[in-house]
């Protein structure tokens, strides 16, 4: 499990694609690296992955097909920014809200409008997911915890301080470029709760 706290922002070294159409990755990231061992769990830009290798201050995943069709690991190559996290610890804080890695759809960035001391960044947001997302609640955007500030029929804003934009991927995105999006676990199990109980 994770939070959504961005602890650094990783660079892909390679990306071999395997023949049964899945793919293993190489990122750089020392900070996530620092206390990994083979079998950790680390979340990339939002998904959920399994170390394999670890060399230095890089370490290694394997990436099914599914989740290269069902994310935006698919279109990443050599030199691709992503968001790392390390799986929370028992004795962690738990700054952000619960957070599978497990992305639920993609969607992309529609535009920005700076402010003094803030950025709204207003997103897409699949039909399929929509009943989710409520405004003031909790949404992972390529990894990152966010709180949704506004909501429309297909899109959504957030509001980014400048540690948010400073420290994930999401400081420099540009209109039209992809995310991963997971919505709140919670909201999927209160909708199938209620509807057993109907």
């Amino acid at each position: 499990m994770f939070t959504g706290i961005v602890e650094e922002i990783g660079e892909v070294e390679r990306v071999e694609a395997l023949d049964d159409g899945s793919a293993r990755l190489v990122v750089r990231g020392p900070l996530v690296t620092s206390d990994a061992g083979h079998g950790d769990s680390i979340a990339v830009s939002g998904v959920c992955l399994t170390v394999t290798a670890l060399d230095g201050g890089a370490f290694a995943v394997d990436v099914m097909k599914e989740s290269l069709d069902r994310t935006r690991l698919g279109a990443l190559a050599a030199g691709s920014a992503v968001n790392l996290e390390r799986a929370l610890a028992a004795s962690g804080r738990f700054g952000g809200h619960v957070v599978q890695g497990h992305v639920d759809g993609t969607a992309a960035l529609l535009h920005r409008s700076p402010a003094q001391h803030w950025d709204v960044l207003r997103f897409s947001l699949p039909a399929a997911l929509g009943r989710y997302v409520v405004e003031k609640g909790s949404i992972t955007v390529d990894g990152v915890s966010l709180t949704v500030s506004a909501v429309g029929a297909d899109w959504f804003e957030v509001s980014l301080i400048p540690t948010t934009l400073e420290r994930t991927t999401l400081g420099a995105l540009a209109p039209g470029e992809p995310v991963n999006l997971e919505v709140d676990v919670l909201a999927k199990y209160v909708e199938k709760l209620l509807g057993a109980g109907a």
